[in-house]
């Protein structure tokens, strides 16, 4: 069965209605920050006291939570993702550590000044809803008046037309106030968007103090991740290839100790020694497959992950749609967590089909594994999944998990990468 190829990743673009419905959570929020002013300020004079402690670390929770919703809001409405927050960790335990850090955090100040100005940001959008408000209702009085449906009315409470220009009158500065309504809407809504975003953005220096901390942990996954594998590969060697070539070396000695005394056991010892043989090379083909797949190297990650998907009994279809191929380091990261993405999938999501998806778009790498189980993933400490994070940190790469009880399961993994020597390969395939 054939699929359809998947599209290359690429700038999501919503509709008019998606586009008005995040514009009005957006300014929700705004709205909503006008709500927590007063419990940030109450806080701040309590603290000079030291018993606002508790409250600031509650406020700065809300604050932060309202920041961060609101910068996913914006990441919808500019079609670019979310935008970033690089707040410093916060002590677990302590409540004045705990405050202190918060307190001493820039993003925290950046937070506030976003929190304050949340007024002068609604009135951005006020101006124009204020020109469509009273157009409409100079509109609405002048359809009135002329129909008499509710007498004795007077616009603002005052006007009342005595004859029919007076009447008319409305109609006109009705028609100039939704226009101007028309032309300062746009005007006033992208400056409200770049407003906000020039608040909750975080700062270069910011920027760059995250980066060297992500750098640094990743680094530290990385290097732990390389011990382990090299661990593992020396237990392998250990306890198979190398046990068997004892063996063997065992059995040659005896069979050449009684060859001339005993040549029929001599023949038989022989036998076993080369059944030692074919499966002492099988686990070393075996231990270099799992360090890098010889499919990879010749075929690429088109043919490695075609290959791993027929050793699954689980039907798989396969869509993948490259102009060529990623960096050697970043196709192997790729090409593992896609084995223990299906392995887990195998293993405990009952599932009885799987679909991979691998295109690549805006320099990155973006492959979705989807079946049909039961849900419930989760990359808890230790897990699988938690190491295809790890493995994926050193790319800055991303792994996203959409799991909820019953299924389905969606994992999509993003890795920043170019892609090399373009070739044409086919675009889908089910196994």
């Amino acid at each position: 069965m054939a699929n359809a190829p998947h599209h290359r990743a690429g700038p999501h673009h919503t509709g008019p209605l998606t586009t008005l419905a995040y514009l009005v959570l957006l300014i929700s929020q705004n709205i909503a920050t006008l709500l927590l002013l007063p419990l940030v300020i109450a806080s701040a004079v309590l603290t000079l006291i030291w018993v606002g402690l508790p409250f600031i670390i509650l406020t700065a929770t809300l604050l932060r939570t309202l920041a961060d919703t609101q910068r996913r809001t914006l990441g919808h409405i500019l079609h670019q993702g979310r935008i970033p927050s690089v707040y410093r960790p916060v002590p677990s335990t302590g409540v004045v550590a705990r405050a202190g850090a918060i307190i001493t955090d820039p993003a925290t100040w950046k937070d506030l000044l976003w929190l304050v100005s949340a007024p002068a940001s609604v009135s951005l959008v006020l101006i124009p809803a204020a020109f469509l408000a009273h157009g409409t209702l100079h509109l609405l009085f002048t359809l009135n008046t002329l129909l008499d449906l509710i007498p004795n009315t007077a616009l603002y409470g005052f006007y009342t037309p005595a004859n029919l220009p007076q009447t008319l009158l409305p109609l006109l500065t009705g028609a100039i106030l939704l226009y101007l309504a028309y032309i300062t809407t746009p005007r006033a809504i992208t400056l409200y968007i770049r407003f906000n975003r020039l608040l909750l953005s975080p700062t270069e220096k910011a920027r760059l103090t995250a980066r060297v901390a992500h750098l640094a942990t990743s680094r530290a996954n990385t290097i732990d991740t390389q011990a382990a594998e090299i661990r593992r590969i020396e237990r392998d060697l250990h306890d198979g290839a190398q046990a068997r070539l004892v063996a063997l070396g065992m059995n040659l000695g005896m069979a050449e100790n009684i060859v001339e005394t005993d040549p029929e056991t001599a023949r038989t010892m022989l036998a076993e020694a080369r059944e030692t043989t074919r499966h002492a090379l099988m686990e070393l083909r075996d231990l270099v497959r799992g360090i890098h797949p010889p499919v990879l190297v010749e075929r690429g990650l088109h043919g490695a992950v075609h290959a791993l998907a027929l050793t699954h009994h689980l039907p798989i279809s396969v869509t993948i749609d490259l102009d060529g191929r990623p960096a050697d380091p970043v196709e192997s990261a790729a090409y593992f967590a896609i084995a223990e993405l299906l392995t887990n999938t195998v293993k405990h999501s009952s599932a009885t089909h799987a679909w991979i998806h691998i295109n690549h778009g805006r320099n990155r790498l973006v492959i979705t594994i989807t079946d049909n189980g039961t849900g419930g993933a989760d990359a808890t400490p230790g897990s699988g999944l938690t190491g295809i994070r790890r493995r994926l940190d050193a790319f800055d790469g991303t792994m996203n998990i959409t799991s909820p009880p019953g299924g389905p399961t969606i994992v999509t993994l993003e890795i920043p990468c170019a892609l090399s020597s373009p070739k044409t390969l086919p675009s889908s395939a089910t196994v």
